[in-house]
């Protein structure tokens, strides 16, 4: 006999015991076939059950080995069922040989309706619910929206008194609920006799639990803080969740007290059982002599728990046929309970399958309180001399402890012997818990470090001040040997990285010779590049000088266009202590009236951008010109196409440079090349302001001449001390000086020279060789601080007219000298203490530019002149203009002229200015310059003194000002006279009439007229009041011009933004008529525009108490030329 071979399936239980049936019916076929009247063998048959029997029992073994040491893990999130669900219970019977399903309930939360119970099943799946007549689908997977209304239909379900009750048994079971109307107290007295709870009058929102505790942030952060206490709350959660709130590290060591595993004596069946027949009489023959013992503690839990679930009771539509199947399942079920101790129940095969109908809500799994934080058993172990005492129960106790990791704890053993061995500690307690943790640490990677094993050792400030003691190292074993590498080692170090240190320092001071060399060579290539171009550029220059010097004569009578560059080429120093550079080179808007001549169009390259209210303004001005010609006011033109504003692109990438308007146009390609596309063809010149070395490279490009001297020659003429050699070489009269002074000694010995030559001088003048505009002036007065003035007048005196000798001067020189130090530290004054606070600043800078000594006028009444020249390129000398100057901010700074000038007589100021031009002419200078003058009257001899003080060669803004008077009024100077006429106007034809016996002649008009301007008005209120008021402020006021009677105020706007500065001009029949209509117009315009708590800053009531003074003289010198003229 044959028995069946069982499959090496363990988990396939069924299979198995339906083998053992087949081998149980062949034994009892075989028992049958030898029964029929011959004697049975009984040697045989316990041989063929004892072979049945330890084969089942082999295979019984198999799959307990199987399951028990098969590795199981958790399933994942998703594959866990919701908390209470149904499945489907399949059963063999094995004596019937059929399959019987069976819905068995797992919980009572939630439920599927019927209509989803029968849903498509993939092919080769077993069905989930019998199918009924005309189905041929099955259940699939429910997704979580489903499970979620199937949980809430329960709720409702369990729920009678919900109002969705109804609905959810119609549609599930199709049970149609009686409506019967109750009150609420009989609805309360209902629930109460039902034992149902009865919902409170008003219920409580809001949790009723409390938070649980999770690990504080101060821990998260740092972990190595101790953990705080866990609560008995918290330990009844479970050690899972204390580990998920963070409350016991992740890799804490637990240990549970009491143990979840407990030890049983297990019961070893008696081998004289095996004979015994069992009591089973109910059982087939068949299986009489069958055991079996398959069943573990755990999967009796198991079918205990399947066995007292509750059973979904069938609907009744099912019941024909699915009936018999429940039932089935429903007795395999209630005996499976007691299958392990009772043998009477057919063997059944139980499979889970996919969920159907969640019912119930299962309960937490038991926790286990947490013990973690608190080991019992500490493991402590001495190392001494460098040697782990191995024999110690302590240390046995540790290795038996930690047995399973033992390899990576000796690699960190090894290491710990090692550090204490090198420092030769004596003895040290090891912490085993921290070591095997640390021994987890390092076992990939690199060796623990010296911080690392300390931490590992329990006495750690004791070993820690033994390792840190110097020279400790040099204890241990090999310690002289170390030490000699050690100071072998240091030397080689010291003496490695100084020869490292010094061939560095020398690489690099090789690098920096190298470097230095380079750029010096770079640097001289290009500096001797640029000399040769400005050489070029120079040389260009004065061929096309000469040039146009003979063709001059004939391009002042054709058509020219004048590129008016209004350039302030200063040195860089100064231009940076001047505020709104910009705007103080645009004071010269005025030039733009040059096309007052109709050969003339004019280009005017703006330093500033300017605002479209301010380009308006000048078109209606130019557009003005047909109407003072012909005297009409409705006779206005357009001539946009005689003139061109430019703005240079480069404004816009240098606003904070402080480069003047040659160099901002050199840097701008586009506008140079409109300018060229400009003049194209037709005759040009450049005029500049101060010429700089940037407008050759302009001229060149642009390939026209400048109608200006060179760079170098004006820049040289224009220092007071350049200008006093001009003056010497004209000889005209000068004051009392001494200039190119660049010497402290110098200084002394000049200054004291003077005072001695010119005791009658109260006040000396300090000025810098290149500045401009009364900046760099400095004042001392002698007769109030030099101790031995008076002394020194009683010596004039005493020699008279030997005075002049210098024997006689030599004992005042003597005594001055020794005083004029002291003199200057403590009285000499700067004018503009803006830019030369103290006179320690300004006598640095006078020694290093250099500068002049020079008297002041010694009179009370001083007026200075203003007159402007010209010297055309063929040599031709003329006077354009002059003027008086006007003073505001201070004596020495020409704030406004009054043209024409009526404080020389003509013909000596005209002689003085024919020497000047010229003195200048010999010297190569070409074009517009202004020399200044002053007048007064010598107090000793009562007579009229007339100095040249200056010479700027540069085109002013008294010239562009002047310019403008000349376009509005349509007059000329009289250079002879030094008086300004405007053609009469025209008279209407009238019919004659016989003039009586007595009656005076009609006068003819007056045609003389005199004008006031400035380009320096300043008011920060102006600001904030637009153009187009400020004008219809001026109308209503009576400030304006008229085009008839030739006189009037005119404006120039130079700031288009800030709108705080402006130029004015005001023209008048009389020199005091013209004087007051100024003053009146400031005075008029600042009570506009201010108010008592917003006075601003302004220059206005300054310059109106120098127009009252300079009114004052004129009314006084009026006044003394009546008398004269009475007798005639």
């Amino acid at each position: 006999m044959k028995m069946t071979t069982i499959e090496t399936r363990p988990e396939d239980l069924g299979q198995i015991l339906i083998k053992v049936q087949d081998d149980i019916r062949q034994l009892k076929e075989s028992l049958a076939s030898k029964g029929d009247g011959k004697t049975i063998s009984i040697a045989e048959l316990e041989h063929a059950l004892s072979k049945t029997e330890q084969g089942l029992q082999e295979r019984a073994e198999q799959m307990l080995s199987q399951l028990n040491n098969r590795v199981q893990t958790l399933p994942s999130a998703d594959a866990i069922q919701p908390p209470g669900f149904m499945t489907l219970e399949t059963t063999w019977d094995l004596r019937k040989q059929t399959r019987t399903q069976q819905r068995v309930e797992m919980s009572n939360n939630a439920y599927v309706s019927r209509d989803r119970l029968r849903q498509p099943v993939p092919p080769g799946a077993a069905p989930l619910l019998p199918l009924r007549k005309g189905e041929s689908t099955q259940l699939q997977g429910l997704t979580p929206g489903q499970q979620s209304k199937q949980a809430l239909a329960l709720r409702v379900m369990y729920n009678p008194h919900s109002q969705a009750n109804r609905g959810v048994l119609n549609e599930n079971f199709g049970i149609q609920l009686p409506l019967i109307p109750q009150s609420k107290e009989k609805k309360k007295l209902a629930q109460r006799a039902l034992n149902l709870p009865v919902p409170a009058p008003k219920p409580l929102m809001g949790s009723t639990i409390e938070h649980l505790a999770v690990l504080p942030k101060a821990n998260r952060v740092d972990a190595q803080l101790a953990p705080p206490p866990i609560t008995e709350d918290d330990a009844r959660k479970g050690i899972l969740s204390l580990i998920e709130r963070g409350l016991i590290p992740p890799a804490a060591q637990l240990t549970l007290d009491p143990s979840p595993v407990k030890n049983k004596i297990m019961l070893l069946h008696d081998p004289e059982d095996r004979n015994k027949p069992p009591c089973t009489p109910e059982i087939a023959p068949a299986l009489a002599g069958v055991r079996l013992d398959l069943s573990s503690k755990t999967f009796e839990t198991v079918q205990e728990t399947m066995a007292r679930m509750p059973v979904i009771p069938p609907h009744p539509q099912s019941l024909p046929s699915g009936g018999v199947s429940r039932t089935m399942s429903g007795k395999s079920r209630g005996t499976s309970a007691s299958s392990s101790q009772k043998a009477k129940t057919p063997a059944t095969v139980k499979t889970y399958e996919m969920p159907l109908q969640p019912l119930q809500k299962k309960k937490p799994p038991p926790t286990t309180p947490a013990s973690g934080d608190f080991k019992m058993i500490s493991h402590r172990f001495a190392v001494q001399n460098g040697r782990i005492r191995d024999t110690s129960s302590e240390f046995l106790s540790f290795k038996q402890h930690y047995c399973l990791t033992w390899g990576s704890i000796v690699t960190t053993l090894k290491h710990m012997e090692k550090m204490l061995s090198n420092f030769a500690v004596p003895v040290a307690f090891i912490n085993g818990d921290r070591l095997a943790d640390l021994a987890e640490e390092f076992e990939l990677e690199q060796p623990p470090s010296l911080d690392d094993l300390l931490s590992c050792i329990v006495n750690r400030d004791d070993v820690e001040n033994i390792i840190y003691k110097p020279g400790r190292r040099f204890k241990g074993p090999n310690g002289r040997d170390i030490a000699s590498a050690k100071i072998q080692a240091t030397w080689k170090m010291y003496r490695e990285r100084s020869t490292y240190l010094e061939y560095r320092r020398r690489k690099w001071a090789a690098g920096v010779i190298a470097i230095s060399w380079i750029m010096h060579i770079k640097m001289a290539k290009v500096r001797h590049q640029l000399k040769q171009v400005r050489l070029d550029n120079l040389e260009a220059f004065r061929r096309r000088a000469k040039k146009f010097a003979m063709s001059w004569d004939r391009i002042k009578k054709s058509k020219r266009v004048v590129i008016h560059i209004p350039s302030l080429g200063l040195n860089q120093e100064i231009r940076d202590s001047i505020h709104d550079f910009g705007i103080r080179q645009n004071t010269q808007m005025a030039r733009l009236c040059d096309i007052r001549d109709p050969n003339v169009d004019v280009i005017f390259v703006s330093p500033v951008p300017l605002s479209e209210e301010t380009l308006q303004y000048y078109s209606k001005l130019l557009g003005l010109k047909s109407a003072i010609d012909s005297g009409n006011v409705e006779d206005q033109g357009e001539f946009s196409d005689r003139y061109k504003i430019i703005v240079p692109e480069a404004i816009k990438s240098f606003p904070t440079h402080r480069m003047c308007l040659s160099s901002l146009l050199k840097y701008s390609p586009q506008t140079l090349l409109r300018i060229k596309n400009l003049i194209k063809g037709r005759e040009a010149y450049i005029m500049t302001n101060m010429p700089h070395i940037d407008d050759l490279d302009i001229a060149n490009y642009l390939d026209v001449p400048i109608f200006a001297p060179e760079p170098e020659v004006a820049h040289l003429y224009s220092t007071k001390s350049g200008c006093k050699r001009i003056f010497a070489s004209a000889k005209v009269d000068m004051p009392p000086s001494e200039y190119d002074i660049y010497s402290l000694g110098l200084l002394h010995e000049s200054m004291s020279q003077l005072i001695t030559e010119n005791l009658n001088v109260k006040r000396w003048l300090f000025k810098l060789d290149d500045e401009f505009d009364g900046r760099g002036i400095a004042y001392c007065d002698v007769p109030e601080h030099l101790r031995c003035y008076s002394w020194a007048l009683k010596e004039e005196k005493r020699y008279g007219d030997k005075w002049s000798k210098k024997w006689a001067q030599e004992p005042v020189f003597i005594k001055i000298l020794s005083e004029i130090q002291e003199l200057l530290e403590n009285h000499a004054t700067p004018v503009n203490t803006k830019v030369y606070p103290t006179w320690e600043k300004f006598l640095a800078s006078f020694l290093s530019k250099g500068g002049i000594i020079e008297a002041c006028p010694p009179s009370d009444s001083i007026t200075t002149l203003t007159v402007d020249m010209l010297i055309e390129p063929n040599g031709a000398t003329s006077m354009v203009s002059c003027g008086d100057q006007i003073h505001a901010d201070t004596p020495f700074s020409c704030w406004g002229v009054s043209v024409p000038q009526a404080s020389v007589e003509p013909d000596l100021l005209n002689n003085a200015c024919l020497h000047i031009a010229d003195a200048c002419k010999s010297r190569g200078i070409m074009g517009y310059f202004a020399i200044d003058f002053v007048t007064f009257i010598n107090p000793k001899t009562m007579e009229q003194k007339f100095w040249a003080l200056d010479i700027s060669l540069q085109y002013s803004d008294s010239l562009a000002m002047f310019q403008l008077m000349s376009f509005v009024s349509n007059g000329t100077l009289n250079t002879k006279t030094h008086v300004f006429d405007v053609p009469p106007p025209r008279q209407e034809a009238k019919k004659r009439r016989r003039r009586l016996h007595g009656q005076d002649e009609e006068q003819p008009p007056n045609t003389n007229r005199f004008a006031v301007m400035s380009t320096r008005l300043l008011h920060t209120n102006l600001s904030v009041v637009h153009y187009s008021v400020f004008f219809q402020m001026c109308r209503a006021h009576g400030i304006g011009y008229d085009i008839k009677e030739k006189q009037g105020t005119v404006f120039t706007l130079i700031d288009s933004f800030n709108r705080e500065k402006l130029g004015m001009l005001t023209i008048g029949e009389t020199l005091q008529g013209a004087l007051a209509s100024f003053a009146r117009n400031l005075s008029v315009i600042h009570q506009e525009i201010s108010a008592p708590n917003m006075q601003g800053d302004t220059n206005f009531q300054r310059a109106i108490t120098d127009i009252e003074g300079i009114l004052g003289t004129t009314i006084q010198n009026a006044d003394e030329e009546e008398p004269s003229s009475d007798p005639q």
